[in-house]
């Protein structure tokens, strides 16, 4: 709240230093000449805007009397956090920092195993295996092809032919095998997609070597975007297998719980459109809702007689974070009872009567105080029956001192401005 002088403080001295009542400031459209016949108009240039914090909120139709409001907060989803975990007892080597930003195929850490080691010689082994195989069953295919050729059956060759045919088809089984599990070792490597290398890849030749074998760092690739949330062991440290490494959480996988009666179940609609508001005592969103369709919770609370319920936001907004408190707006009916509302916190009783300041439409440097003909409230907005439009929009912070710029012996004066120190005068200035 600011100072309830009539001349108020001045808020900073860097401010251009104004010498007289009638200025005007260089391609300011607020700084035409006074009116003038006296009005209900203030000067409000961004110079004074900026001195006295004054903010403004838009007029919205709001079914204030047919509206439910839940508290609650924003959490992550379950599927917003991914863990990784060691797969082969090893030295660590990390390649980002917590709370770092990353996207699916980045690498997050790397690390040197022993058992990889052994891995390779089992891989080269069973490659060696499949070769030799291979190798005899085509040279038994060539010796069949050449008898057959004179027209000579040996049933002793044909017998060994099926029985390497059946070797090679186990090695290369085997192998697969190997190569599977080697692949879901090295994790995901295409950045693109994610995807797990196929396991013929690892024979690839890199540098003159197969691919599994030019590896001797293997490192581990996120899966999904996100933020580092846990870094769980230090840099350079050896962990054993199946150990937690680091854990991940996508801050865009978001979702609205609140906590309503069970009285109110009735009124609730599973996949009804609904609006998530930001707590009460931060004017400046007051109109940056999201809207999101609602989610009723599976089980209900037998001792409190609540239940609890989700909503999804459509978009998210700069407020929208896990664990900031909210309220979910739900309408209990859906197209009757709308009615033109403002922030409750944008009107100010002066004496017997309520105003509040309308930003005056053909001139963004001005406001125009109004007598406020109030209708319901619920607390936070409240409905107004005349003098604005769907389109308008009033002063937010800030109202208290134009009231007190505008009020004089309890009754308002006609019009005036301040000066870019925050200074108020009247017309008769």
């Amino acid at each position: 709240m600011k100072s309830a002088s009539i001349n108020i403080p001045i808020l900073t001295s860097a401010i251009l230093i104004i010498t007289g009542c009638g200025y005007e400031q260089p391609g300011d459209p607020g700084a035409a000449k006074q009116d003038e016949q006296p009005t209900n108009r203030i000067e409000i240039p961004a110079a004074v805007r900026s001195n006295l914090g004054i903010t403004f909120a838009g007029v919205e139709r709001r079914q204030i009397s047919n509206t439910i409001r839940v508290p609650g907060s924003f959490e992550l989803m379950p599927s917003a956090r991914h863990e990784y975990r060691q797969h082969l007892p090893g030295v660590i080597q990390f390649q980002v920092k917590q709370f770092e930003r990353v996207e699916p195929g980045q690498i997050l850490y790397r690390y040197r195993s022993h058992e990889w080691a052994e891995i390779q010689s089992e891989i080269d082994l069973l490659v060696a295996s499949l070769e030799q195989a291979e190798v005899k069953l085509e040279m038994g295919e060539k010796r069949m092809a050449a008898l057959a050729r004179a027209d000579f059956k040996r049933a002793d060759l044909e017998a060994e032919l099926a029985a390497l045919r059946g070797k090679v088809a186990v090695s290369k089984a085997a192998l697969d095998a190997a190569l599977y599990s080697a692949s879901n070792i090295l994790g995901p490597h295409d950045t693109h997609h994610g995807h797990e290398h196929p396991p013929l890849d690892l024979l690839e030749k890199v540098d003159g070597v197969p691919r599994y074998r030019a590896m001797e760092w293997i490192e581990e690739h996120a899966i999904k975007p996100g933020v580092v949330e846990l870094i769980a062991v230090t840099d350079g440290c050896f962990v054993e297998e199946a150990t937690l490494i680091m854990t991940t959480v996508n801050p865009d996988e978001l979702r609205f719980r609140g906590t309503g009666l069970q009285s109110d179940l009735p009124k609730f609609t599973d996949g009804q459109m609904v609006r998530i508001v930001p707590p009460q005592g931060q004017g400046s969103l007051a109109n940056n809702a999201v809207e999101g369709k609602l989610t009723l919770g599976v089980i209900a609370d037998p001792i409190r007689r609540t239940i609890p319920l989700y909503a999804v936001p459509n978009e998210l907004g700069s407020w929208t974070r896990p664990g900031v408190s909210a309220f979910l707006e739900i309408a209990t009916e859906d197209t009757s009872g709308f009615v033109l509302a403002i922030p409750k916190a944008a009107v100010a009783k002066d004496g017997i009567v309520h105003v509040f300041f309308k930003r005056d439409p053909l001139n963004a440097n001005k406001a125009i105080r109004v007598e406020a003909d109030l209708g319901v409230d619920d607390g936070r907005w409240v409905e107004v029956k005349s003098g604005i439009g769907p389109n308008d929009s009033v002063v937010l912070e800030g109202t208290y001192e134009l009231k007190l710029a505008t009020a004089q012996g309890g009754t308002s004066q006609k019009g005036g401005h301040f000066h870019a120190d925050g200074t108020f005068h009247g017309e008769e200035h």
